[in-house]
């Protein structure tokens, strides 16, 4: 039956180059690739829209002529616009994944998610570590699983911070979890499958996904991290965040933890549990993985670099006997194997109890440098959003032309934020400001602490 009544969440850039008619034709068709629109749905009428959108009648009309033209949209006499198919969905090469700059201006305080504190890394242990691992001899032939020492010593890491009791013969060794992503796709899934992803959600794993042909769906995200009854049927796997969802900071809650699992075990889907910073947490111990729960349906990543440094560039897998027989299958095939520098570099680190160390400084100085943001946005009456966990939180904002006005104007006084506009697939449905606070000297955070909380509590006159 065709839906009367849609909400369209459209919004246009007076301030770009790009004409609205433009703007307002890919966002109809990016909202049917996001499944806002689907085939059937009935359209408002140009005028409407036009009233809505506070644009003139043409360029509403020019979009829809666009669109009819391309055959997306058909009218119908006495009856009004009617979708009359889903366009593909999109490889969006155009969205930047890698954060608001790829490299940003030594001239901006970067306040950016995902950043680790690597100051914090001891510089004698760091040298040591390097060292050690230089002693070993060089490797002929790399293990394609990864070094035994370093799989070792991930499943003691495991056990002792995540509450992960595996083998080591069970861990894999990979270049990060965008790696791990890569090689499941491809090792897995093609042309044709279907991936549940959570929105707002990780994009990076959005594009992997998507270059290996497979259908990426948005997944709906709360208060309670990734919501389960929005995983459609026939969905080959779903990728999540279970104990710090990305960017929003929520963690599923136990019971859609449990319904998650079910519906995986009775439905044949895997579950990718992207654990990128599970170690941080804050007010509670680390949250259980989802690993440790469904062992035989769970595929577990990690990474090193939210941790310690993407210098490391290594990570790890966790799955099913099968999944990693198919992986290891794709890895002789294409030749890909995780850096042994790195993986040999955290061996050394472990081993010496400099990695149990620099975790235990790490989670109270991010503590305490969380503490004091929302101590400081709260009181000045910013709503701040996110569990007490990881390197970064959340504040809201009221339209996405509220986010790119606050974002501009952070980078007028010297600081790079980030948006939640960049961490959605489709239309993005929320706005807000992501702050991140691992990535520069606690001194650097405090001197702009000010500046930000006017940036945040800024209202428009």
């Amino acid at each position: 039956m065709a839906r009367t009544d849609i909400t369209l969440p459209l919004t246009l850039d007076r301030d770009s180059a790009v004409p609205l008619a433009v703007q307002l034709a890919d966002a109809l068709r990016e909202a049917a690739s996001g499944g806002h629109l689907r085939g059937g749905d009935r359209l408002p009428s140009t005028r409407a829209l036009a009233r809505d959108l506070g644009v003139s009648r043409t360029v509403t009309s020019a979009a829809y002529d666009q669109l009819h033209a391309e055959g997306w949209i058909v009218g119908r006499h006495g009856s009004g616009t009617y979708v009359t198919t889903s366009p593909p969905t999109p490889v969006a090469a155009h969205r930047p994944v890698a954060g608001p700059d790829h490299a940003p201006s030594p001239d901006l305080v970067a306040l950016l998610p995902g950043l680790p504190w690597a100051d914090g890394l001891d510089r004698a242990a760091w040298r040591r570590a390097w060292r050690a691992a230089a002693d070993t001899p060089p490797l002929v032939v790399a293990e394609r699983a990864g070094l035994v020492e370093y799989r070792t010593a991930i499943a003691e890491h495991l056990l002792r911070h995540r509450g992960l009791d595996v083998a080591p013969n069970s861990v894999l060794a990979t270049a990060g979890t965008t790696a791990g992503v890569v090689e499941l796709a491809a090792a897995l899934l093609g042309p044709g499958d279907v991936v549940g992803v959570e929105e707002p959600g990780y994009q990076r794993a959005v594009e992997a996904f998507r270059r290996a042909g497979v259908r990426v769906v948005p997944l709906a995200v709360d208060a309670e991290g990734l919501r389960p009854d929005s995983v459609p049927e026939g969905v080959r796997a779903v990728y999540c965040s279970p104990a710090h969802q990305y960017p929003l900071g929520s963690r599923i809650s136990a019971a859609r933890r449990v319904e998650l699992v079910e519906r995986a075990r009775a439905e044949g889907f895997l579950v990718v549990e992207d654990d990128y910073d599970g170690e941080l947490r804050y007010d509670v111990a680390p949250l259980p993985v989802l690993a440790s729960l469904a062992p035989d349906v769970v595929v577990h990543l990690g990474t090193t670099s939210k941790i310690l440094t993407p210098t490391l560039g290594v990570g790890w897998m966790v799955a099913p006997p099968a999944v990693t027989a198919a992986v290891l299958e794709y890895r002789d095939e294409a030749g890909t194997r995780a850096s042994p520098a790195g993986q040999q570099v955290f061996v050394e680190l472990a081993r010496h109890g400099d990695l149990g160390r620099h975790l235990r400084r790490l989670r109270r100085e991010l503590s305490e440098r969380r503490s004091l943001l929302v101590t400081a946005l709260t009181d000045a009456g910013v709503t701040v959003l996110g569990d007490d966990a990881g390197a970064h939180l959340v504040v809201p904002l009221g339209s996405a032309e509220e986010e790119r006005r606050r974002l501009a104007l952070a980078r007028e006084r010297g600081l790079l934020l980030d948006g939640l506009a960049r961490h959605f697939a489709g239309i993005p449905t929320r706005a807000g400001i992501t702050v991140g606070y691992a990535g520069c000297s606690r001194e650097t955070l405090q001197d702009v602490l000010g500046v930000l909380v006017d940036v945040l509590r800024e209202t428009r006159r």
